[in-house]
Protein backbone atom coordinates (compact mmCIF):
# COMPACT_ATOMS: atom_id res chain seq x y z
CA UNK A 1 0.00 0.00 0.00
CA UNK A 2 1.31 3.37 -1.09
CA UNK A 3 1.05 7.15 0.19
CA UNK A 4 -2.86 7.69 0.06
CA UNK A 5 -3.60 10.73 -1.91
CA UNK A 6 -7.00 12.87 -1.77
CA UNK A 7 -7.74 14.60 -5.09
CA UNK A 8 -10.27 17.21 -5.32
CA UNK A 9 -12.68 16.72 -8.46
CA UNK A 10 -15.30 19.01 -9.88
CA UNK A 11 -15.20 18.42 -13.31
CA UNK A 12 -13.25 21.57 -14.49
CA UNK A 13 -10.16 21.15 -16.70
CA UNK A 14 -7.73 21.78 -13.55
CA UNK A 15 -9.47 19.49 -11.39
CA UNK A 16 -8.82 16.62 -13.96
CA UNK A 17 -4.80 17.63 -14.37
CA UNK A 18 -5.10 17.86 -10.72
CA UNK A 19 -5.94 13.70 -11.20
CA UNK A 20 -3.80 12.83 -13.90
CA UNK A 21 -1.23 14.48 -11.46
CA UNK A 22 -2.02 12.55 -8.34
CA UNK A 23 -2.08 9.21 -11.41
CA UNK A 24 1.48 9.45 -12.00
CA UNK A 25 2.86 9.44 -8.51
CA UNK A 26 4.57 7.06 -7.55
CA UNK A 27 3.15 4.27 -5.12
CA UNK A 28 0.26 6.08 -4.32
CA UNK A 29 -3.30 4.99 -3.99
CA UNK A 30 -5.81 7.85 -4.88
CA UNK A 31 -9.18 8.73 -3.57
CA UNK A 32 -11.39 11.45 -5.49
CA UNK A 33 -13.10 13.91 -3.41
CA UNK A 34 -16.29 15.92 -4.78
CA UNK A 35 -17.98 18.51 -2.57
CA UNK A 36 -21.89 19.35 -3.62
CA UNK A 37 -22.10 22.93 -1.67
CA UNK A 38 -25.48 23.77 -0.09
CA UNK A 39 -25.35 27.14 0.88
CA UNK A 40 -23.79 30.29 0.76
CA UNK A 41 -22.45 30.77 3.36
CA UNK A 42 -20.35 33.82 2.62
CA UNK A 43 -22.46 37.11 4.19
CA UNK A 44 -20.21 39.08 2.27
CA UNK A 45 -20.70 38.07 -0.86
CA UNK A 46 -24.24 37.39 -0.91
CA UNK A 47 -26.25 35.60 -4.19
CA UNK A 48 -22.93 34.14 -5.52
CA UNK A 49 -24.17 30.82 -5.03
CA UNK A 50 -27.50 31.89 -3.79
CA UNK A 51 -30.44 33.45 -5.98
CA UNK A 52 -32.20 34.10 -2.95
CA UNK A 53 -28.99 36.36 -1.87
CA UNK A 54 -28.84 35.39 1.79
CA UNK A 55 -25.94 33.70 3.84
CA UNK A 56 -26.79 30.69 5.00
CA UNK A 57 -30.30 30.24 3.58
CA UNK A 58 -30.40 27.09 1.09
CA UNK A 59 -29.44 28.34 -2.16
CA UNK A 60 -31.79 26.12 -4.61
CA UNK A 61 -34.20 23.84 -4.64
CA UNK A 62 -34.14 19.63 -3.62
CA UNK A 63 -34.33 19.01 -7.17
CA UNK A 64 -31.26 20.92 -7.80
CA UNK A 65 -29.46 19.19 -5.36
CA UNK A 66 -30.73 16.00 -6.59
CA UNK A 67 -29.55 17.28 -9.87
CA UNK A 68 -26.56 18.43 -8.65
CA UNK A 69 -25.70 15.39 -6.39
CA UNK A 70 -25.91 13.32 -9.71
CA UNK A 71 -23.81 15.02 -11.57
CA UNK A 72 -21.71 14.10 -9.59
CA UNK A 73 -21.99 10.63 -9.23
CA UNK A 74 -22.23 10.46 -13.13
CA UNK A 75 -18.89 12.22 -12.46
CA UNK A 76 -17.04 9.97 -10.47
CA UNK A 77 -18.05 6.98 -12.85
CA UNK A 78 -16.40 8.83 -15.56
CA UNK A 79 -13.23 8.94 -13.24
CA UNK A 80 -13.41 5.25 -12.36
CA UNK A 81 -13.38 4.78 -16.11
CA UNK A 82 -9.89 6.92 -16.20
CA UNK A 83 -8.64 5.21 -13.75
CA UNK A 84 -8.43 1.84 -15.41
CA UNK A 85 -4.93 2.35 -16.58
CA UNK A 86 -3.67 3.28 -12.54
CA UNK A 87 -2.01 0.81 -11.27
CA UNK A 88 -2.71 2.04 -7.80
CA UNK A 89 -5.74 1.93 -5.49
CA UNK A 90 -8.41 4.21 -6.58
CA UNK A 91 -11.47 5.42 -4.93
CA UNK A 92 -13.99 8.32 -4.90
CA UNK A 93 -16.08 9.88 -2.45
CA UNK A 94 -19.19 12.23 -3.21
CA UNK A 95 -19.85 14.95 0.14
CA UNK A 96 -21.97 17.39 0.90
CA UNK A 97 -21.22 20.25 2.64
CA UNK A 98 -18.57 23.17 2.55
CA UNK A 99 -15.77 22.05 0.28
CA UNK A 100 -12.66 23.15 2.16
CA UNK A 101 -14.25 21.77 5.67
CA UNK A 102 -15.22 18.24 4.13
CA UNK A 103 -12.07 18.00 2.30
CA UNK A 104 -10.08 18.80 5.15
CA UNK A 105 -12.15 16.38 7.41
CA UNK A 106 -11.85 13.50 5.01
CA UNK A 107 -8.54 13.87 4.98
CA UNK A 108 -7.78 13.64 8.99
CA UNK A 109 -10.50 10.85 9.20
CA UNK A 110 -8.85 8.70 6.66
CA UNK A 111 -4.86 9.27 7.29
CA UNK A 112 -4.47 11.14 4.05
CA UNK A 113 -0.46 11.56 3.37
CA UNK A 114 -1.05 14.04 0.79
CA UNK A 115 -3.97 16.72 -0.70
CA UNK A 116 -3.57 17.33 -4.70
CA UNK A 117 -6.12 20.25 -6.01
CA UNK A 118 -6.67 22.31 -8.40
CA UNK A 119 -5.32 25.52 -9.00
CA UNK A 120 -8.91 28.20 -9.93
CA UNK A 121 -8.98 28.52 -13.43
CA UNK A 122 -9.24 32.34 -15.20
CA UNK A 123 -13.12 32.22 -14.75
CA UNK A 124 -13.82 35.06 -11.82
CA UNK A 125 -16.68 33.13 -10.55
CA UNK A 126 -14.52 30.02 -10.63
CA UNK A 127 -11.41 31.61 -8.85
CA UNK A 128 -14.07 32.87 -5.81
CA UNK A 129 -15.32 29.65 -5.82
CA UNK A 130 -12.28 27.41 -6.45
CA UNK A 131 -9.97 29.63 -5.58
CA UNK A 132 -11.22 30.13 -2.07
CA UNK A 133 -11.39 26.25 -1.69
CA UNK A 134 -7.41 25.61 -2.38
CA UNK A 135 -6.22 28.68 -0.49
CA UNK A 136 -8.06 27.39 3.06
CA UNK A 137 -7.30 23.62 1.91
CA UNK A 138 -3.38 25.01 1.33
CA UNK A 139 -3.17 26.78 4.83
CA UNK A 140 -5.17 24.49 6.97
CA UNK A 141 -4.10 20.72 5.91
CA UNK A 142 -1.99 18.89 8.34
CA UNK A 143 -0.68 17.37 5.22
CA UNK A 144 1.49 18.35 1.98
CA UNK A 145 -0.86 20.13 -0.73
CA UNK A 146 -0.02 20.08 -4.10
CA UNK A 147 -1.71 22.97 -6.10
CA UNK A 148 -1.98 22.10 -9.87
CA UNK A 149 -2.11 24.50 -12.66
Amino acid sequence: MGDHVLVCVDGSEESIRALDHAFGLPDADVTAITVVHPFDIDPLTPGLQSPLGQAGVPAYSQEWYQKQWDNAHDLHEELLERAESFDGEFDSVVKLGTPSKEILQYAEEHDVDQIVIGAASDDKLSHVLLGSTAETVTRRAGVTVTVVR
